[in-house]
């Protein structure tokens, strides 16, 4: 709590995940994989412009026509596949709710997300808690960087160890989660990058 309060100070409250509704935040979470959030924004802009932002029209439009409406994001066609495979889950799981799927406990949706081809760990746990307001704290390659140059976790730390060591040191709370996680994303990419500035560093 100490490190979360020196990064809030600098830093401030970041407003963290920028999306309309629950379902483009799931949308941002499947695209954001291997680009910048720049780039997703672009993306987002292009489904919206075509009125492709809700569950229903997305599963029915042709993979093809995704795959060009998602292209500035990168990996266009892999990412396609990706989001329809979700949709493919919400619709046949969930009838296409998601406040149905929202409904389930963290641990279970979980459990199910990962079953979903494209989703791994950090994408699930990006929709537990943006989207669906759960106290799941997400690990990313900025949180190992960070907290492993101050020797809190190992530089190879499996995804559940790092999660682990959040979880069992701070308390189990969503908006808390959520502001820790955003701060690490700005300290990761402002201060602790490859090449870090340690002098300017708020934590150092």
């Amino acid at each position: 709590m100490r490190i979360y309060k020196k990064m809030y100070e600098r830093f401030g409250s970041r407003h963290w995940w920028p999306a309309d509704t629950p379902f483009e935040v799931i949308i941002g979470a499947i695209l954001t994989q291997n680009t910048a959030w720049s780039n997703v924004e672009k993306a987002i802009v292009n489904l919206k412009n075509q009125g492709l932002t809700t569950p229903k029209k997305l599963y029915q439009i042709n993979i093809n026509f995704l795959a060009q409406a998602i292209r500035p994001a990168g990996y266009y066609n892999i990412k396609a596949k990706r989001l329809k495979a979700f949709l493919k889950f919400l619709f046949q799981r969930y009838n296409g709710s998601l406040k149905k799927m929202f409904a389930v406990s963290a641990s279970n949706l979980r459990k199910e997300l990962l079953q979903v081809n494209g989703i791994g760990p950090e994408t699930a746990d990006s929709i537990l808690l943006y989207a669906a307001n759960k106290p799941v704290f997400v690990i990313d390659a900025y949180t190992k960087r960070i907290f492993s140059r101050h020797n809190f976790i190992k530089p190879d730390a499996a995804y559940d160890q790092a999660q682990r060591f959040f979880t069992s040191n701070l308390p189990k709370d969503t908006k808390l989660f959520n502001e820790y996680h955003a701060l690490i994303v700005e300290l990761g990419k402002n201060i602790c990058k490859t090449k870090p500035r340690c002098e300017i560093c708020p934590i150092k």
